[in-house]
């Protein structure tokens, strides 16, 4: 029974990740496809996930993601911001621009921590729970990475605000978690910038794992 229940788990969870991958809604045979499960287990997964409100069927048919994620999302937030501040103060003293954890919310990425570095002149107002489109960005677009199962750097310049630069990486080996880790600044950034924005990121990976 134990196996059996660890089962229906972990087939739960991988329906919640495909509703969460930012294509829109299914229909509980496209789900199957994709699950490799069948129809009466399909069915059986949405009964139970309905009831707790994290899934829900839209006029058509199709199945999204329900609001009783949100309840959890909302928990998780300040854990993964605590895990996050140590790696985005060094990395944001050490560049010298505001350092920031950027988590997917579908096609948006919302910004749960922002560390502004203590000695520079000038540097970039990050505001916590900022949102944008994926598509625009260093931090959007490393996330866009991630789901394409890439693990390259990210740099961009006034795509979300005229005259910032940006460098982002994903936050890599955790299925459960889009995210990247970037800095953002209205000055030049040097060429280690990079790899250091990579260390941050594979800093947090390990925190979290």
């Amino acid at each position: 029974m134990a196996a059996e229940s660890a089962q229906t788990l972990e087939r739960g969870l991988r329906l919640l990740r495909l509703l969460a991958d930012g294509r829109g809604g299914r229909t509980p045979t496209e789900l199957g496809a994709e699950l490799s499960l069948s129809r009466p287990v399909v069915y059986r997964l949405l009964t139970t996930l309905t009831s707790e409100g994290f899934v829900r069927r839209d006029a058509e048919g199709r199945v999204h993601l329900g609001f009783g994620l949100l309840a959890l999302a909302q928990a998780v937030q300040p854990l993964l911001r605590a895990a996050a501040m140590p790696a985005l103060r060094r990395l944001a003293e050490e560049v010298g621009a505001t350092a920031h954890l950027t988590v997917a919310e579908g096609d948006d990425g919302l910004a749960v921590a922002v560390v502004e570095p203590s000695w520079t002149d000038m540097h970039v107002a990050y505001r916590e729970g900022s949102r944008h489109p994926l598509a625009k960005g260093a931090a959007g677009q490393a996330i866009l990475a991630l789901r394409a199962g890439r693990d390259d750097y990210f740099a961009t310049e006034g795509q979300l605000q005229e005259g910032a630069r940006g460098i982002a990486a994903p936050v890599t080996g955790l299925p459960w978690l889009e995210a990247s880790v970037g800095v953002v600044t209205f000055g030049p950034l040097e060429r280690s910038a990079g790899p250091r924005v990579v260390a941050a990121a594979a800093e947090l990976a390990a925190a979290l794992g």
